[in-house]
């Protein structure tokens, strides 16, 4: 018998166990039975080649007759082509991109059953890349009990690769079903018969081999509840646990720097500005420590309520740190607060005043000289406010009383150096996480279920909503007009981003058609454009694959207005602060996500001239791509885009892109579909905590819980 922890070799074998680490990274029998089915092939009867209809997922049997490999004519790589027929001489054409292997098994004069979703290409209808099981002779007995299990049941469909096939998986799946001791159940029995649940061993095994349509939905709701319930207790677990350790309180004084500052703002609050000012400065008077997820849409405001927030720590006595992923964008929050301090901020210099503090920043590019004066007014507390980079993790920088952490864009820092910059605190500090990526309700309930959380909504008063448009880039005309609207931009004295879905060279990816056009790259479309329609204008080059050194000086370059036009990839997307720039042309537009796209139009429009942001997209007028840029296009509302978007991305992508090593652990849970249950799990694992905390009484779940935050899958949980 073998339990979950049993290692794969000792019940597959050596040889299937390597393949099974090596392209799946499986290792334990648990591995493999959570590596759930993607789908379910409902077979009914086999279809005739004739019948097939477009976009239907279908499951044919047929006969190979001819295999031909040739390379694609618009891009890299090799298309398998197999011509399949029935017995009727009907044929149909099954594709393989840069497949080659596969021509070892699809033979001609060999029979199999091939499913896939349906396709026309050019007059022909095609099976792209169809998942298939090659047979013996479908006269003879055994073949026609394969056909049949594989026709007339709901036969699961594995995630795999080409050296790992799914029906590898399926074997494999059976092979440790047949031998697994039945696991215990960890979740609590009370909980269990609350919801209706069936126990974790009939799921386990009901998931890979449903005898019908209801067990197999019994099965997904029950092991949905497992993964729901178990993040939400580690996240209420954690909340729980950082409520009840103490801090130093900041509740700041009535007549300090936090007063003058807002005494000296240029402009008034929004009203959410003050809510949420108010709801950080409680935090901050608590003798525990603040742990609040600050959201605020693209240019709604967050610098000044952080800075508010920091103000209050110094007159507290006590230092604040602001974090930032990068020294670009460290240095632009550096500059921003200067400037919103004015002599506020420059203590010990002319004309400071009494209640002056200093701001300091420290990144990796300092001298040994700057380094050592900037470090030692951490040091004796002189700084009240550092902002920094990586290098305030660094061994040798030290605070003299360090009481609020802010960290910029959260999801750029890992576990281990958010706790070293904590670690450098004499108490716990408070936090305040702040994101420009509006996030839905569920995924803020499920990602930073640790956290309070705060939106700000409100644009600044003054603020100049930008301008979006969809242009058809298969007309010519249009496109030549977007061009000219950039020259006569950087005409006015501005700046312009041409934003594009890829770098260029290797990063090729397969197409649907292997003669459609890659993506428009940078490198591709940077001298095209310095060729042609901008040429004369000043054009740089930003993308992921530069060192970090150029990226930065890309960067300064461009937001000293050395540059007119920065072709660039998406990262540019987050945080980068350049108010001279007005407009951006977004290439291939329908290829990247709606809340994506509203983040990338964040970049224009930050100065006091309206913004202009131009997508350029060759989809179909009536596609869905077409009608999600118009829906960027009608509001810059990113709260609702981020709603819409969830509702269109595929299922798993969200928790993928959101949470860093989510993937290890949340197969089945949607956090579209499953948003009661979210919430269902969060109201029972906040009464679970409530009454044990620890989980002394639940041993199996806190070993449950043990092992999903173990090692690097603590990472998109440790968002405090």
């Amino acid at each position: 018998m073998a339990t979950l922890d049993t290692k794969l070799r000792s019940v597959v074998g050596a040889k299937t166990a390597t393949a099974l680490a090596n392209h799946l990274d499986m290792t334990t029998v648990g591995d493999l039975l959570q590596h759930y089915p993607f789908r379910y092939a409902q077979r009914g009867e086999r279809t005739d080649l004739d019948s097939l209809e477009i976009g239907e997922q279908a499951t044919v049997l047929a006969q190979v007759r001819a295999v031909t490999t040739r390379p694609m004519r618009a891009r890299r790589g090799s298309m398998l082509e197999v011509v399949v027929s029935d017995d009727d001489g009907r044929t149909l054409t099954l594709t393989f991109f840069n497949q080659p292997w596969q021509s070892r098994y699809l033979r001609a004069g060999r029979w199999g059953l091939f499913s896939g979703k349906v396709s026309e290409f050019r007059g022909r209808r095609q099976l792209n890349g169809p998942d298939f099981r090659m047979l013996a002779d479908p006269d003879d007995d055994d073949a026609s009990e394969m056909i049949e299990e594989f026709a007339g049941a709901l036969i699961p469909v594995y995630r795999a690769s080409g050296k790992v096939p799914t029906w590898t998986i399926a074997r494999c799946v059976r092979v440790a079903l047949d031998v697994l001791e039945p696991p215990d159940d960890p979740m609590p029995a009370d909980l269990r018969q609350r919801q209706g649940l069936v126990d974790y061993a009939a799921a386990l095994a009901a998931i890979h081999r449903p005898e019908s349509k209801e067990s197999l939905y019994a099965a997904i709701k029950c092991l949905k509840w497992h993964e729901a319930f178990g993040l939400q207790v580690t996240l209420v677990q954690r909340k729980a646990r950082a409520a009840s350790s103490p801090a130093i309180p900041r509740p700041g004084v009535p007549d300090g720097l936090a007063a003058a500052f807002d005494a000296a703002l240029p402009f008034p609050l929004t009203d959410g500005q003050r809510e949420v000012g108010e709801e950080i400065a409680a935090d901050l008077s608590g003798a525990h420590p603040m742990h609040r997820l600050l959201q605020g849409d693209v240019g709604a405001g967050k610098t000044v309520v952080s800075v508010r927030a920091m103000l209050q720590v110094i007159d507290s006595g006590g230092q604040a740190v602001l974090l930032a992923p990068t020294e670009v964008l460290a240095s632009q929050h550096y500059r921003t607060i200067a400037e919103q301090l004015g002599p506020l901020g420059r203590a010990g210099e002319l004309g400071s005043g009494e209640l002056a503090t200093r701001v300091t920043l420290v990144t990796g590019s300092l001298g040994a000289a700057e380094r050592r004066a900037a470090l030692s007014t951490l040091a004796d507390g002189t700084a009240g406010i550092v902002v920094g980079t990586h290098a305030l993790l660094y061994e040798g920088v030290d605070f003299a009383d360090l009481g609020m952490v802010v960290v910029d864009e959260q999801h750029r820092f890992g576990v281990e150096q958010r706790d070293t910059l904590r670690a450098k605190a004499s108490a716990p500090p408070h936090v305040l996480v702040m994101t420009a990526t509006p996030i839905p309700r569920t995924v803020a309930m499920t990602v930073y279920g640790d956290l309070e959380t705060s939106r700000l909504t409100q644009l600044p008063s003054g603020r100049t909503p930008i301008a979006t448009h969809p242009v058809p880039g298969t007309d010519e005309r249009w496109v030549n007009r977007a061009w000219q609207r950039v020259r006569e931009e950087v005409g006015k004295g501005h700046q312009a981003y041409v934003v594009c879905p890829r770098i260029g060279g290797d990063d090729d990816e397969p197409a649907d058609d292997p003669d459609k056009r890659p993506p428009l790259a940078v490198t591709d479309v940077a001298p095209r454009l310095a060729d042609g329609p901008l040429s004369g204008l000043r054009i740089g080059v930003l993308h992921g694959r530069l060192a970090p050194a150029d990226k930065d000086a890309v960067m300064n370059r461009f937001a000293a207005g050395d540059l007119d036009v920065l072709v660039a990839t998406t990262v540019i997307e987050v945080g980068v602060n350049v108010p001279n720039a007005t407009m951006m042309v977004i290439m291939d537009a329908e290829r990247f996500g709606v809340s994506q796209l509203h983040q990338l139009r964040g970049r224009v429009g930050r100065g006091d001239a309206p913004g202009l942001c131009l997508l350029v997209s060759e989809a179909d007028s009536s596609s869905p791509a077409a009608e999600r840029l118009a829906a960027v296009a009608s509001t810059t509302d990113g709260f609702r885009l981020a709603e819409l978007d969830l509702e269109q991305r595929r299922e798993g992508d969200v928790l993928g892109d959101a949470q860093s090593g989510a993937r290890s652990h949340v197969r089945l849970l949607s956090l579209l579909r499953d948003a009661d249950l979210i919430a269902e799990a969060r109201t029972e694992a906040a009464a679970l905590i409530d009454a044990d905390r620890d989980l002394v009484n639940h041993p199996l779940l806190a070993r449950a819980i043990a092992s999903l935050v173990d090692g690097d899958r603590a990472e998109y949980l440790e968002k405090s």
